[in-house]
């Protein structure tokens, strides 16, 4: 198909039947989707995109504010809505002096904490009146959705005021039992700072930051969990441990002392997670680690004794804790993920080594009743 006489609305929808998460367009190459976390060339597109097109199909994404931004900082941050296929955020930026465009798509609709593959334990963190949550991940693990998941179900049953600063805003919420005001960087606040700034200002139960940053947003965050209010946020990192030290490390060394008191007492509850591609079908399944707050983790966070909190993770299964290797060890023996993988990115791969993995034609009901009769001795 021609691109220069393909509208962008006709290339996002093949990227939509496709199940993609994102669409690559650059001057002069090939439009590329990510689907199940593997680049791919798109279907019936055999030309290069050309800079006439690509500028002309930015364009008409821009405003004139963004434009100008774009102009002056050679990137851009934004969402849009394409009317019929899906709404996307977007980051246009110049590469070799040309322009090219990364755009990820924002699911349709808002989904449940058991539809996601998120641990239940998440809706217990989501209610308590005050403190610290966070989702952790690496890029593309579904952090933003995990959030908005959070307050949609805050939205659903209790009357709070719920404030998020968003850079740019992905989900659109609408007010049901909560009142909800969604920020914007550039189009309804001029800074990230600025937001954060005042935003404790505006009456909030709960303050949802896109983004833990730099030591301010931190600081915003720390502060306004200590006040009273529930926070939530993200941090790109792969781990509980690496989270809090992420967030200590931000801060000079004669500010640690008091960053790990404040983390200490306000932190509610780690969620890490990672998507992984299915073994046995097409598509993509959660891996997670829990982390919750408990008096000794939260008297570890103080002391800087980070390494011992793996420990506690393991034993806490009761109250919902579990690390990211029990987890993948578990996708292993439902048959959701192969051995090979969970070895691959495991902190123990040896721990694997007595996994039971699920045959293909069991399905999950059959493999649990074989596997109970083996562990009681039956069936061999």
């Amino acid at each position: 198909m021609p691109i220069d006489v393909t509208p962008l609305t006709d290339l996002l929808a093949v990227a939509a039947r496709a199940r993609a998460s994102d669409v690559h367009l650059t001057a002069n190459h090939l439009p590329l989707m990510r689907v199940d976390g593997d680049l791919a060339e798109m279907p019936g597109f055999l030309e290069p995109t050309t800079a006439n097109w690509l500028e002309s199909a930015i364009g008409g994404m821009l405003t004139n504010e963004q434009v100008a931004e774009f102009r002056q900082s050679g990137e851009v941050d934004l969402s849009i809505t394409v009317p019929g296929v899906a709404r996307f955020r977007v980051n246009v930026f110049r590469q070799l002096g040309a322009v090219a465009v990364a755009l990820r798509f924002i699911p349709d609709r808002i989904r449940s904490f058991s539809e996601l593959g998120v641990p239940q334990v998440a809706a217990e963190l989501v209610s308590k009146p005050r403190g610290l949550v966070l989702v952790t991940g690496p890029t593309g693990s579904g952090k933003s959705t995990t959030l908005a998941s959070m307050i949609d179900l805050v939205n659903q049953t209790k009357p709070a005021h719920i404030v998020t600063v968003e850079d740019p805003v992905e989900f659109q919420h609408s007010s049901k039992k909560a009142l909800i005001h969604q920020r914007e960087i550039g189009s309804d606040t001029a800074s990230f700072s600025e937001a954060l700034r005042r935003v404790l200002r505006q009456d909030p139960d709960i303050i949802l930051i896109g983004e833990l940053r730099d030591p301010e947003s931190i600081s915003t965050a720390l502060t306004a969990a200590e006040t009273g209010h529930l926070v939530l946020s993200t941090l790109h990192t792969q781990s509980a441990a690496k989270s809090i030290n992420r967030i200590v490390d931000a801060f000079p060394s004669d500010q640690q002392n008091q960053v790990r008191t404040q983390l200490g007492d306000t932190l509610r509850g780690i969620i890490t997670q990672t998507l992984l591609p299915k073994a046995q079908s097409g598509g993509r399944v959660i891996a997670t680690e829990v982390l919750v707050n408990t008096p000794a983790i939260a008297n570890l966070i103080r002391e800087g004794e980070i390494s011992q909190i793996y420990s506690m993770l393991q034993a806490g299964g009761a109250i919902g804790m579990h690390t990211l290797d029990q987890d993948l060890k578990r996708l292993v023996e439902d048959g959701s993920i192969s051995l090979a993988l969970a070895k691959e990115i495991a902190e123990d791969p040896k721990s694997f080594d007595e996994a039971r993995v699920r045959p293909v034609d069991y399905d999950a009901e059959s493999w649990s009743m074989h596997s109970d009769r083996q562990a009681v001795g039956w069936g061999h």
